[in-house]
């Protein structure tokens, strides 16, 4: 028996996926066209919000602080939208996963997306599984470096596109295109494109399923998500066993042992030895299977998409279960349910925000000043973010009926023009007259209104006033 330790990690043995045809790869495709395209053209999408706002539909301003997405304006101190995005994300990754298991891995993942990109490209430039494993196999010469280094090249100009459309979302993307163009742009730019396209071209074009299998924490996490109804890939072994080729099959089972399902998996298993963390559910395996099975005259679903429950129901003889009541269970209505509510109270937030945004905080170094005419006088800090891109008066009143008077530092008038898409700051004073009973008390309750000087709307601030105590 031998000593040496047991390896926890195996060292890459190259995989070359044929080519296969069917609905799930074709899904696959249209999956794969959407997200790239969507990835490479948004930042080029132009909105128009106006003048002195950028005109970039999606754009991710961290000089301003500003996020932009199409109609809507997140400001930093709302990044609570942030935060309810990636919880509907999480959310929806359990979901998918209790629902059908790794299903976001083996169609939406960016692994995988960019991952199909390279082996596409490969495929054109190399041939086919056989042909890729004879260049893989035979000596270095001309034809092997020249279609190498034809790939490699094809694969690094993925990455810097992958690299690139990143960058344009945090700069307007025409300015920034002719910026790197000119060699002009800032250092960040081109470092963040470098760091993109190494790891692209490393994680799509070299390491693939090693990301998967050992690099991503999914695989390990996703049993958490997933009870007997989850839906799956499998093999139906009690239909395909024993499996063997041979034109007398009355002793077979369906499975003609032809390696199909084997040649056509991006990550190398064979899902007839039951379920493995490599798989990713992309469901190449069963266009691969059914393509045979069409061949040979055998019903389809010999691989297929099954849930564990349907194993013992099948055996047994019964029929198929319906999808549907593998979806519709307490499980996935719950994820559901949930993944609604936060979507819905987002918007709702976005739409209520009030048109009006101000914030307050008391200056207490001093708690109060007393003033020559025995005035008592409190100091506020007030911030009026204006979203418009131009400059905007807002007025400062308080309740009517209020014996208390507000002033603005620098200027005789309650006025306040804030500059354009920015929070302006402004010093408020409110005076309490000698005698008065805000002067007297230690604390009483004050109500400051900011007023849109061209709309009307309105907002107000909750706040203390404090007086002598006595």
């Amino acid at each position: 028996m031998s000593d040496a330790p047991e390896q926890l990690y195996a060292p890459r043995e190259p995989i070359f996926p044929k080519r296969v045809k069917g609905t799930f790869r074709s899904l696959k495709w249209w999956i794969m066209g959407i997200t790239l395209g969507i990835y490479y053209l948004a930042p080029w999408i132009r909105w128009d919000r106006g003048p002195n706002l950028p005109n970039q539909a999606i754009l991710v301003d961290m000089a301003d602080r500003r996020f932009y997405f199409f109609w809507i304006e997140i400001w930093p101190h709302e990044f609570y939208f942030i935060a309810g995005l990636l919880i509907m994300a999480g959310l929806g990754l359990f979901l998918f996963t209790s629902a059908a298991g790794r299903v976001w891995c083996g169609y939406a993942c960016p692994q995988t997306v960019w991952t199909d990109l390279m082996i596409l490209v490969e495929r054109w430039i190399e041939g086919d599984r056989n042909a890729r494993i004879r260049l893989h196999r035979q000596k270095w010469n001309a034809e092997k470096i020249r279609k190498r280094l034809v790939k490699f090249i094809a694969w690094i100009l993925i990455a810097v596109a992958t690299g690139g459309a990143w960058v344009f979302y945090f700069a307007d993307a025409p300015t920034l295109m002719m910026d790197l163009l000119t060699m002009q742009a800032h250092p960040i730019a081109y470092s963040t494109i470098l760091v993109l396209t190494l790891t692209t071209f490393f994680f799509g074009g070299i390491a693939r399923e090693q990301i998967c299998i050992y690099a991503c924490p999914w695989p390990r996490i996703q049993a958490a998500m997933m009870d007997e109804d989850t839906i799956t890939i499998a093999y139906r072994d009690w239909r395909g066993e024993p499996r063997g080729k041979g034109k007398n099959r009355d002793d077979l089972g369906d499975c003609i042992d032809c390696n199909a399902c084997v040649n056509v998996c991006p990550m190398g298993i064979d899902i007839r030895d039951g379920q493995q963390l490599e798989c990713i559910t992309c469901a190449l395996c069963i266009d691969a299977c059914d393509e045979m099975m069409a061949k040979v005259g055998k019903e389809r679903g010999l691989i297929d998409y099954l849930a564990l429950k349907d194993e013992t129901h099948e055996r047994a003889g019964n029929q198929k279960i319906p999808v549907m009541k593998h979806l519709l269970r307490p499980r996935t209505i719950l994820y559901t349910s949930l993944w609604a509510l936060v979507g819905i109270a987002l918007t709702v937030a976005v739409f209520a925000r009030p048109k009006v945004d101000v914030t307050i905080r008391p200056v207490r170094n001093p708690t109060y000043v007393t003033l020559s005419d025995g005035s008592i006088r409190n100091t506020y800090d007030v911030g009026v973010r204006n979203r418009h891109g131009e400059e905007w008066p807002y007025y400062f009143t308080l309740t009517d009926g209020s014996p208390l008077t507000v002033e603005l530092e620098g200027t005789d008038k309650l006025v306040l023009v804030a500059p354009p898409d920015t929070e302006a700051k402004q010093r408020v004073y409110v005076v309490a007259p000698p005698g008065s009973e805000a002067a007297k008390l230690d604390r009483s309750e004050l109500r400051i209104w900011v007023v849109d000087g061209v709309t009307g709307d309105r907002a107000h601030l909750d706040t203390v006033f404090n007086g002598r105590g006595r």
